[in-house]
């Protein structure tokens, strides 16, 4: 968290760590040489194509959460002890409205955590954000045929609910303590609420900016997509889409906001930045070292995943899971970047098992998970998603 010291043993640790990292790894050689440019490489594409347009605006919509919205409101929606039906729904709906990348969901899924969201309907918002993209599955659909899409769809969708419920009963007790402890919320609600029909306006025009800006056209995912008139037609206005939410944003903020208001949600969302990127930062250039850019070889070569996730067995839909989990998908570009592998002789069972595991989760999304919610806890939550992907991939293998 921002503003915790490590101790001396730890900092200790970590600089004799750097020290020997730098001693023993053979920077010289070609390979771990091309390695440590795909990471740089990877992190300037992640900074140009991801930050701005997609973490800015979730971040300022994190704060908003945070300081501005009821926090009964959220108990009583995504609480631990709102009806099931009720908080996953939303949790799940919700996320699925957003389509965001494993990434940019974090600041968002951080707000509805500080604010009381129980952790079973966060962490089901935390995984459909990614996972339940419409777009995502009608290419799968398109691309890979009607048996994939519809086996991603209600996959993602069930995973959304499973992994929330189990994860909530798992660490029942240490939510319940988290919501008891006052200390655990930072801003509190106070008596000059905005009516109803402000916070609509204000927070359905931030979320509006964060989805059309972000809007993609039906060919991004791949040439067989075929097109979509809806979905480029939203593409070629989506600029002056996002300008009328911008309007609508500068209209709620000179209205009905005050100036301390306005300076206390700017320092929420400069906290959230400063809990956020750091371990985002590092993980990108983590997984561009370990993985590389699509179609693009860093240590790992791409030739060795695809000749390990073959056939249909468990260990190859288990790789497939693993690779997913720890890759960095961009929204959408799981798509062609499955193409490659099923050209290259991957399973139909692994490649659902990594249309599964992947958009939900990536090494950077790991690491910021981490950061709030424990190791354990992450473990947890990382280690429920493989082995639903492993499960769900070899029963679509078995079945196709």
């Amino acid at each position: 968290m921002a503003g915790k010291k490590l101790s001396p043993n730890k900092a200790l640790i970590i600089v004799a760590a750097v020290f020997l990292a730098a001693y023993f790894i053979p920077f010289d050689s070609p390979r771990i040489a091309g390695a440590v440019q795909e990471a740089f490489l990877m992190l300037g594409e992640y900074a140009r194509e991801h930050v701005l347009l997609c973490l800015v605006p979730a971040m300022f919509i994190a704060g908003a959460i945070t300081v501005f919205l009821n926090q009964q409101a959220v108990i009583r929606y995504l609480g631990p002890k709102a009806p099931k039906a009720v908080a996953y729904g939303v949790a799940s709906v919700s996320g699925a409205i957003l389509a965001v990348c494993s990434c940019t969901v974090l600041p968002l899924f951080k707000g509805i955590y500080k604010k009381g969201a129980g952790l079973g309907p966060a962490v089901s918002f935390l995984y459909s954000g990614p996972a339940i993209n419409i777009l995502a599955i009608v290419l799968s659909y398109k691309v890979f045929g009607w048996q994939i899409g519809l086996a991603r769809m209600t996959g993602a969708v069930l995973f959304a609910v499973v992994i929330g419920v189990v994860m909530q009963l798992i660490f029942r007790k240490d939510d319940e303590e988290r919501l008891t402890d006052e200390r655990m919320f930072k801003y509190a609600d106070d008596g000059e609420s905005k009516t109803l029909g402000q916070m609509a306006v204000y927070m359905f025009s931030m979320i509006g900016i964060l989805v059309f800006v972000n809007w993609a056209d039906s060919k991004s995912g791949g040439a067989g997509f075929g097109g979509s008139a809806v979905w480029d037609f939203i593409h070629r206005w989506k600029y002056a889409i996002t300008g009328v939410f911008a309007l609508g944003l500068a209209y709620a903020l000179i209205r009905w906001f005050k100036k301390d208001e306005l300076k206390e949600w700017g320092s929420a969302t400069r906290d959230f930045a400063l809990q956020i990127l750091p371990f985002l930062f590092f993980g990108v250039l983590a997984a561009g070292f370990l993985l590389g850019r699509p179609g693009h070889d860093a240590l790992i070569p791409v030739d060795w995943v695809a000749s390990l996730v073959g056939g249909n067995s468990i260990l190859s839909n288990f790789i497939a899971s693993i690779a997913g989990a720890f890759m960095y998908f961009a929204t959408l570009t799981e798509v062609p970047i499955l193409q490659g592998l099923l050209g290259a002789g991957m399973g139909q069972g692994p490649a659902l098992a990594l249309l599964l595991a992947g958009p939900s989760l990536s090494l950077p999304s790991i690491m910021v998970i981490g950061g709030e919610l424990g190791v354990k806890k992450t473990a947890v939550y990382v280690l429920l998603v493989v082995i639903l992907s492993t499960a769900a991939g070899w029963i679509f293998g078995v079945i196709i």
